[in-house]
């Protein structure tokens, strides 16, 4: 299993405050910013068959805006693995080497069959 993941996105006007009602500005929003950390941790966990992973808990500083078409680099360590639960560091910089956000996940691997049932 890998121990770090990055990866890298471009800020576009679907991904601002202002579009997405969580301010009114148009930089990349904090939304987007959980959202892109969050999934740049999922995608250190390696799945069984017929399973997936949910986020739990996510605690993230954003640090500093950033206007669209600004490059976002994202990174995830996994810092602690116990069962199906896993943590992990995340960080985000700007193409000028910014740090614009960091923060913490938790996730848990569930088995999907079952984890739909309970929502029946």
């Amino acid at each position: 299993m890998n121990q770090k993941f990055t990866q890298k996105i471009i800020v576009t006007e679907n991904q601002t405050a202002e579009k997405l009602g969580s301010g009114l500005l148009p930089v990349f929003s904090t939304p987007s910013l959980v959202a892109l950390m969050e999934n740049t941790a999922m995608q250190l966990i390696e799945l069984p068959e017929g399973s997936s992973s949910v986020g739990t808990s996510i605690c993230v500083k954003h640090l500093k805006a950033s206007v669209v078409g600004t490059q976002i680099t994202c990174e995830a360590e996994l810092i602690e693995k116990e069962g199906r639960k896993f943590s992990f560091n995340l960080r985000a910089y700007d193409n000028f080497g910014n740090l614009i956000g960091e923060g913490t996940h938790e996730r848990f691997v569930i088995d999907i069959t079952r984890f739909m049932e309970k929502l029946k």
